[in-house]
């Protein structure tokens, strides 16, 4: 409980981003904005309701996936390669929902990170903004498997932003506040 403690008030240092000079502010749309520097407040509802109505071994899975203390992301860490992922969706529709693990993938093209989550029905694609040394930014776009990537700003009912921590060596967790469908909080935990 004490990790959670500390995940939260660590969160509630990211309001200031969207603020944010340079390509990252120039990118995201009011709306995004807006749910990014609402996220510490969206993160301890979307919590709040999960563990008001999630079942035991959700909410093992839940704690497991927060637990760490954000991490450096620069010098010498190379996220690329091939990574399992799951979702995990907080508040909402339903108090807690866990998928299984599916498969994604951290690329370079040479303007920075990339991620594509490459199985599963619902899948996103997306660059990786340095916001601190241990706090990423995530612009992407949410598509269903068979149909063609979007990109970030193509459609805004599918734009997609969170706030990416490094919380073990192996381990990054992304944090959706306030996604379009379904949940108040999508987490999308990657592991290797």
């Amino acid at each position: 409980m004490r990790k959670i403690l500390f995940t939260l008030l660590a969160l509630a240092t990211v309001s200031s981003i969207a603020h944010a000079d340079g390509v990252l502010d120039k990118r995201l749309t009011p709306f995004d904005k807006e749910r990014l520097a609402k996220v510490d407040v969206n993160v301890m509802a979307a919590l709040a309701e999960a563990r008001a109505g999630g079942s035991k071994e959700d909410l093992a899975i839940l704690d497991a996936a927060l637990a760490g203390t954000p991490l450096p992301l620069a010098e010498g860490y190379d996220p690329k390669g091939n990574w399992k992922c799951r979702t995990i969706k907080a508040g909402g529709t339903l108090p807690l929902t866990v998928y299984p693990w599916f498969a994604c993938r951290i690329s370079e093209d040479g303007a920075g990170w990339q991620l594509e989550k490459r199985t599963g029905s619902q899948r996103t694609k997306g660059m990786f903004y340095t916001l601190s040394a241990t706090r990423l930014a995530y612009l992407g776009a949410g598509y269903v498997n068979g149909e063609t990537p979007r990109i970030y700003g193509q459609d805004e009912r599918e734009n997609q932003v969170a706030i990416v921590e490094r919380r073990g060596k192996n381990k990054l967790i992304l944090l959706f506040p306030a996604p379009q469908y379904e949940s108040k909080l999508d987490i999308l935990v990657m592991e290797r």
